[in-house]
């Protein structure tokens, strides 16, 4: 079942909506400013499609150049309605029973699928362990490369295909385990089988992974002041992007404009962590046996976290925040 852009210009849920969920707006944050992708996994009821459908109001609107690619390739896939244009990014939800080719594109005519309808953009995967491995796994090329390769017996089409994935589930089957005063019939098997459908290398190109409890009605009662708006939070966002988009000009990449682009060589030379930094890098490594590129995106998410708080050196804290991130949902 093919996807749908989701939201109009002028017409954005704003995080003021969203009541508690600290952490999750914080995540929610790093993630817009330094476009990673992130994973929510949470009981049914607890915010997480909410949080997913506000991204796009505090992310900062597209560029000329960006506004042109997501043009030209929304026109190839015939879903350039009247001509008209706007500048927010896209914003794709295909439903879980999307096959490889509504995803990454095919057909006759080899149209762009759902990766490249969101480059520039957010690619939101709801039920994320309700699509079939193939499918997500069929995600991986373009998520380390930015683009999307079709080959047909008669044709090799590539297609730009960077998109910042977010992706939502729930724990387990049944989808209420380890909430308070619920017992799963089938106790851990049915957290592990239903964790299992996503495999390692997929769960090791997402950046962020946070717990999304369920909120209850005496939470909502107790809640103190209103909520930031979106607006508040863009601000933030656009600062640390520009402070991005600065450090990498003048480092000879101006084509990267976030720290999720950055390649490994390059996020190693952005950050550079001093000992202290090291050392905890080292402890974590060691004790949940981080791979090669897990550890480059804890660097890349400490990077963001050191650009949020306007700070030109990434620091343990900084460090200590995004491994937190990066340990949640299983191994490393």
């Amino acid at each position: 079942m093919p996807g749908k852009q989701l939201l109009a210009a002028g017409d954005l849920p704003d995080l003021m909506d969203v009541r508690g969920q600290a952490v999750a707006r914080r995540a929610l944050e790093v993630a817009a400013a330094g476009g990673h992708n992130l994973l929510m996994v949470g009981p049914p009821g607890a915010g997480k499609s909410m949080l997913a459908a506000r991204l796009p109001s505090i992310l900062p609107p597209l560029t000329p150049r960006e506004l042109l690619d997501v043009s030209m390739i929304q026109s190839i896939a015939g879903e350039l309605a009247g001509g008209a244009l706007s500048d927010r990014r896209p914003f794709r939800a295909p439903h879980h029973s999307a096959s490889m080719a509504a995803l990454i594109g095919g057909g006759l005519k080899v149209r762009p699928g759902e990766a490249s309808l969101a480059h520039n953009g957010v690619l939101f995967l709801d039920e994320l362990p309700e699509f079939q491995p193939s499918v997500l796994d069929s995600l991986r090329q373009p998520l380390e490369s930015g683009e999307t390769v079709i080959a047909r017996a008669n044709a090799r089409v590539s297609y730009p295909s960077r998109f910042q994935l977010i992706a939502a589930m729930n724990p387990c089957k049944c989808g209420m385990a380890g909430t308070p005063g619920h017992t799963c019939k089938r106790g851990a098997a049915c957290s592990t089988d239903y964790q299992a459908r996503i495999s390692g290398p997929f769960l090791d190109r997402i950046d962020i992974r946070i717990d999304v409890p369920a909120v209850s009605a005496s939470d909502m009662i107790v809640a103190g002041a209103a909520p930031e708006p979106s607006v508040t939070v863009a601000s933030r966002v656009a600062a640390a992007r520009e402070r991005q988009r600065h450090r990498y000009e003048a480092a000879g990449h101006p084509d990267i404009l976030t720290n999720a682009a950055a390649s490994s060589a390059l996020i190693e030379r952005m950050v550079e962590p001093d000992r202290e930094s090291q050392s905890l890098l080292l402890q974590a490594a060691e004790r949940f046996n981080l791979s090669a590129r897990a550890y480059h995106r804890v660097l890349k998410v400490a990077r963001t976290l050191a650009d949020l708080a306007g700070s030109e050196k990434v620091a343990r804290p900084h460090i200590a925040e995004a491994l937190s991130y990066r340990l949640n949902f299983g191994s490393a």
